[in-house]
């Protein structure tokens, strides 16, 4: 990663443009996810990578909506979805040098979504040149939303428009953290130190879907979030959110975490404190990041 000039803290979006990006998520979710949930055809079923790494047509339908529609407020900004880079790898070379830029994440979550699983989400980060200052995860089944910008603590906003602060989780020690790591998106070598590593750790698990997993760090459900798999669309939200809801958000050798950032481990965590104890703990996967 190149050294880059602090960013000034000014908030990214105004509320009437927040507003406006919530109302146009949540369209996409009602005319273009909800309908299809439960009531895919087996055309509507495809996969990328392999079996476990599915698309749908309710995620090329809900990013081309929400795509043209930021195209349309926001004319000068890079605007790319999951699908997009996936067909495209490398539009992800412009995000480190646009000014403003989004990053869409249609249905988070794909693999549950197309089983009839009601956890998947929608997720939007903001970056200005690839460092997240605005993060959104709206969640289509409880049409709610968590959000924060680099300037103001993380959002739990409701249905009805009603708005709370979410703070993280109370510091534990190792034996009792409850987190989410990506083992099974690991090379081989750090899958096998990670399981020798688990019995110390209170308990670890994975949702496949990392809307989820970082809306329950964020609301202090869940310690931390370890994971090699640094596809911007999954984190750059949920990094930014987490660190606003009075987390801790690095990389695993302590280095800035942005969405140009390919390699390495991201760690995020509910505090400074528990970041240091799994940080330590799984030290040993550096060596091979």
């Amino acid at each position: 990663m190149t050294d880059q000039l602090p960013m000034p803290v000014t908030a990214p979006l105004t509320n009437a443009q927040k507003t406006q990006l919530l109302n146009l998520v949540r369209r996409a979710a009602r005319a273009e996810i909800m309908p299809r949930f439960r009531s895919l055809d087996a055309g509507d079923i495809d996969t990328k990578k392999d079996q476990n790494d599915l698309v749908t047509a309710a995620d090329t339908a809900a990013e081309a909506m929400i795509t043209r529609g930021l195209q349309m407020a926001f004319p000068h900004a890079l605007v790319i979805g999951e699908e997009a880079i996936s067909a495209k790898p490398d539009l992800m070379d412009g995000v480190g040098e646009a000014e403003l830029s989004f990053i869409i994440d249609p249905v988070d979550g794909t693999f549950n979504f197309a089983h009839g699983m009601p956890l998947f989400g929608t997720m939007v980060a903001v970056c200005r040149f690839g460092q997240p200052v605005f993060g959104l995860i709206y969640d289509p089944v409880g049409d709610d939303v968590i959000m924060a910008d680099n300037t103001s603590p993380a959002l739990w906003q409701t249905v009805k428009g009603r708005q709370k602060p979410v703070h993280t989780a109370a510091p534990k020690s190792l034996g009792k953290l409850y987190g989410y790591m990506h083992i099974r998106l690991m090379p081989q070598a750090d899958r096998a130190l990670t399981f020798a590593k688990l019995n110390e750790v209170g308990n670890v698990s994975s949702l496949r879907c990392s809307a989820h997993e970082y809306r329950l760090l964020a609301t202090g459900g869940a310690d931390f979030v370890l994971t090699g798999n640094l596809n911007a669309w999954d984190h750059a939200a949920g990094a930014l959110i987490c660190a606003q809801a009075g987390g801790k958000t690095a990389m695993l050798d302590g280095s800035v975490y942005d969405a140009t950032t390919s390699s390495g481990y991201l760690l995020c965590a509910s505090s400074d404190q528990v970041w240091d104890t799994v940080a330590a703990h799984f030290a040993e996967l550096m060596s091979d990041a």
